[in-house]
């Protein structure tokens, strides 16, 4: 029987040797049409528009631009948001282009949104401290938020070094935040920075040393830092794909947004760089909820043992303050603050609120990726949504005081009517006295009201006023005891409120 099975191929000596000269005569083809794209899509590339979304400065201090975002939707969520971006680089990241822009999905969302453009520090700045950040500027974008919107208190969301800062402000103004988010915000540095906090590692880098010959810490510094921490793809393999993507205008477009970003870092103020990298990264003391802001941060302010002494000074960053609803949002593949960064925080922190959205992408993804905006963030809006409905609050309150017993109103109406009424003389009737007899001492009617110092909202005012503080004359005359048993607040808090009132 024949054998059936089909002959081999006849190998044909010259095949391999013409296909690899087809294959060299494409590829110089293919250089060539990229080599006469490149120059244009070059110069597009360096024209691409940034922060796109229309917005309006409404308050400066300083270097400081507070920006509020034009509206997207006929009616607004009742609790702003107020976003707190890091001290490193500019913050159009969350505004990079329409379809992969944070602000723009809040807006669309419902939201009403501001953002702190930092701006970059001079040589004057250079002593400006985590204290000035925290309890300064980013206080008093909140309270100019917090007044444009009627609100007592606002939703804040803060991104990376920005959460950080974020964080110590809800610890300090609890009052003041309704709902935390932080993004990729590094929170935890107990051997779970990654090569980060390696590299910072006292042992290897002294931040002083950097800002007492620079003054601050050099934005070009910081950047050939965080990108040796990646440096194939940060120096070769993101150029090889824009070389095989030079032809699409897209990617193009995308890819020198990316670049106009990476090359616009600022330098960070040499005080607030130290302080941050020692006490956050080195020393881990937030996350131990042993930081303390505005005190004069000396050698001598610590023990032998390391623990902080009583002449250190400065607000304590009381963790168990963070009492409001928390949000963290964190990249499994964030090599910048790794995931075990931020996610432990939400076990030391007094609300029982607390949520996380991990997602597989990296630090810069959770704010420009297409699959986050896909993803992550109509989760966010959702969890913020959830927690912004003032209005339906109150009208649910309203409902439950209304819904006693008819009758009972109706005889308290019938006995209000057959109460004396003033006389003409303008004499009130028994009931009016009564209640004015009752009613607590509030101090001078002219003195200024206990609200207008610093740290104090109509949360910590309203339990003041309970004990009859009402007055900043009151508070300064005030034991620090009382004043912390009765605002619920640390003695150290207490004590900084009544020195505020006294000077």
């Amino acid at each position: 029987m024949a054998d059936s099975t089909p002959d081999a191929p006849m190998f044909a000596p010259l095949t391999l040797a013409l296909d690899a000269q087809r294959r060299s005569f494409e590829a110089a083809a293919d250089a060539v049409t990229k080599t006469e794209a490149g120059p244009e899509q070059l110069a597009d590339m360096l024209s691409v528009d940034v922060g796109q979304t229309p917005s309006e400065v409404v308050y400066t201090e300083n270097k400081l631009e507070l920006l509020h975002y034009e509206p997207l939707t006929d009616e607004q969520h009742d609790v702003p948001i107020l976003i707190t971006y890091a001290l490193i680089n500019r913050p159009y990241i969350l505004d990079l282009q329409p379809d992969r822009s944070v602000v723009r999905r809040l807006l669309e969302a419902g939201f009403d949104v501001y953002m702190i453009d930092w701006n970059e520090p001079s040589r004057l700045d250079q002593h400006l401290t985590l204290d000035d950040y925290v309890n300064r500027y980013i206080d008093n974008c909140v309270d100019v938020v917090r007044e444009r919107s009627g609100q007592d208190s606002i939703n804040v969301l803060g991104y990376c070094m920005g959460g950080t800062m974020s964080a110590m402000y809800a610890a300090l103004h609890p009052e003041k935040v309704r709902n935390l988010a932080l993004m990729a915000a590094g929170l935890c540095f107990d051997d779970t920075g990654g090569i980060l906090e390696l590299w910072g590692d006292e042992e290897y880098f002294s931040p002083e040393e950097l800002t007492e010959t620079y003054g601050n810490a050099p934005a070009e510094m910081l950047d050939v830092g965080f990108a040796l921490m990646d440096p194939v793809s940060n120096y070769v393999s993101k150029y090889v794909r824009l070389y095989d993507n030079i032809e699409n205008d897209d990617f193009v477009a995308n890819f020198g947004r990316m670049e106009r970003w990476l090359s616009e870092g600022i330098d960070v103020a040499g005080t607030t760089f130290t302080q941050f990298v020692e006490n956050i990264y080195q020393e881990n003391e937030l996350y131990n909820n042993e930081l303390y802001l505005g005190g004069e941060r000396t050698e001598s302010a610590r023990s032998s043992s390391g623990e902080r002494s009583e002449s250190g000074g400065g607000e304590h960053v009381d963790l168990a303050n963070i009492d409001m609803p928390v949000l963290q949002i964190t990249g499994e593949y964030d090599h910048l603050i790794p995931s075990e960064t931020s996610k432990p925080f939400n076990d030391v922190i007094g609300s029982e609120d607390t949520s996380t959205i991990e997602y597989p992408t990296g630090h810069i993804g959770l704010s420009v990726s297409g699959s986050s905006h896909e993803n992550v963030w109509p989760e966010v809006c959702e969890w913020f949504e959830a927690r912004s409905q003032v209005e339906s609050e109150a009208a649910e309150i309203e409902v439950e005081d209304v819904g006693g017993d008819v009758e009972e109103s109706v005889e308290k109406a019938v006995e209000a009517e057959e109460e004396p009424e003033a006389d003409e003389t303008g004499d009130a009737g028994p009931a009016e006295l009564e209640t004015n007899d009752a009613a607590p001492e509030t101090g001078d009617a002219d003195e200024p009201g206990i609200e207008v110092l610093n740290g104090i909202g109509e949360t910590y005012a309203d339990r003041l006023r309970g004990v009859g503080i009402a007055t900043v004359a009151d508070l300064a005359s005030a034991d620090v005891e009382t004043v912390a048993s009765a605002a619920e607040v640390s003695e150290e808090r207490a004590e900084s409120w009544i020195e505020q009132a006294a000077n």
